[in-house]
């Protein structure tokens, strides 16, 4: 049996299914690396919303979705920027996100981190940018989550130099309870963010960036480095003070780089850990037993399918994500905060479909190339 995909010229071309899936287990946690997978949020299909209404969310698909990430040992990082914070989901259903997913975690014994940032206000002063982040930081302590530092869109608007990202960020590492994980998101996955740190030459932003940590590696768990730059990734890592760990949030080179080298490795935070979660977890336990060949040779042909999910412009790879999450099973439509569904094309779908079958990620083969079936129907292509 096949199905007859369109391609990226304008016509179609047949694809034969996989009819087995890949046999993947849950376990229990890994014990060479920590790992986080960023999880999406799940719509509420019947809300009567436009993309400016604030996000409705089907609270129990998208705890059911954490669950099923905890069940194969993953952490989630939660209410990051793939469960679209600052594109559909505005702080206030962040702030709820966070308080319905910490608390599930504690009832399952489930490992969350969760994003602070500074959503809740448009622009303001470095006083109010301080204030807001200050809120958010509460909200997670609150929850017994781990808080990660975003990057904030305000702050990138409001800071003149580096000095500015010494102040904000010193001034809440000292006031934070537990170790954080600082987040440097790249202007890929958002364009606000050109320039953060106080430069846009990577190298000088870096040495602020390190400077932070430097001053306070007491309070910094660890760092997500967003930058799909590999090689600035391993310098970065190279540079940690001692107990600092490098979370990779980079969906491009991240076997590399959680496979690591004679001077050290990656653990990971990744938004293509969502889909990938049951492989992902299967070759971290792999790698738990040092075999490096074996996880890659299960990871590496991931990556075909995450280049093109997270391909240009980047910061729409959240539509790809839930896609899969669809014809996955994990929930039952194809419908995303914003109306963000809309964000990639017939054939780049079709393309992430056949890469994701191909890699045995569906638990139900049929299921995902009916539900394929229909949404190609929709755009009248038949079978």
């Amino acid at each position: 049996m096949t199905i007859r995909l369109p391609d990226f010229k304008g016509g179609l071309r047949a694809y034969e299914p996989r009819q087995e899936p890949l046999a993947l287990t849950p376990g229990a946690p890994f014990s060479s690396r920590t790992v986080f997978s960023a999880a999406h949020v799940v719509a509420d299909p019947y809300a009567d919303t436009s993309p400016d209404s604030p996000a409705a969310v089907d609270w129990d698909a998208t705890l059911a979705f954490r669950r099923h990430l905890w069940s194969h040992g993953l952490g989630v990082a939660e209410a990051m920027d793939t469960a679209q914070r600052g594109m559909g989901l505005d702080w206030a259903g962040a702030a709820e996100l966070i308080r319905r997913s910490a608390a599930e975690a504690k009832a399952v014994g489930g490992r969350i981190a969760c994003g602070v940032g500074t959503d809740q206000i448009a622009a303001g002063s470095l006083a109010e940018v301080r204030a807001a982040y200050e809120e958010q930081l509460a909200v997670v302590e609150e929850s017994g989550a781990q808080a990660i530092l975003m990057a904030s869109r305000a702050l990138a608007a409001a800071a003149s130099g580096p000095e500015d990202y010494l102040q904000v960020y010193g001034h809440l590492l000292r006031q934070s309870a537990e170790p954080v994980v600082l987040h440097w998101l790249g202007p890929m996955f958002d364009p606000a963010l050109e320039g953060y740190w106080g430069s846009s030459d990577l190298d000088a932003a870096t040495d602020t960036f390190l400077e932070v940590i430097a001053a306070h590696p007491d309070k910094v768990d660890g760092i997500k480095v967003s930058l799909l730059d590999a090689g600035r990734e391993i310098d970065i890592r190279r540079r940690l003070p001692q107990g600092v760990r490098c979370y990779t949030g980079d969906d491009f080179n991240y076997p590399e780089l959680i496979a690591g080298d004679e001077k050290g490795f990656s653990h990971a935070l990744l938004g293509i850990f969502d889909p990938l979660g049951p492989l992902a977890a299967e070759a971290v336990r792999v790698l738990d037993t040092g075999n490096v060949a074996g996880f890659r040779e299960l990871l590496d042909p991931t990556v075909e399918l995450s280049r093109h999910l997270f391909q240009a412009p980047t910061r729409f790879y959240k539509t790809g994500v839930v896609f899969l999450a669809w014809l996955a099973g994990h929930q039952s439509h194809f419908t995303m905060v914003g109306g963000l569904q809309s964000a990639r094309s017939l054939p780049h779908f079709a393309r992430a479909y056949e890469l994701a079958d191909a890699l045995g990620l569906f638990p139900d083969p049929k299921l995902a190339e009916e539900r394929m079936k229909n949404l190609l129907s929709l755009y009248g292509v038949a079978q």
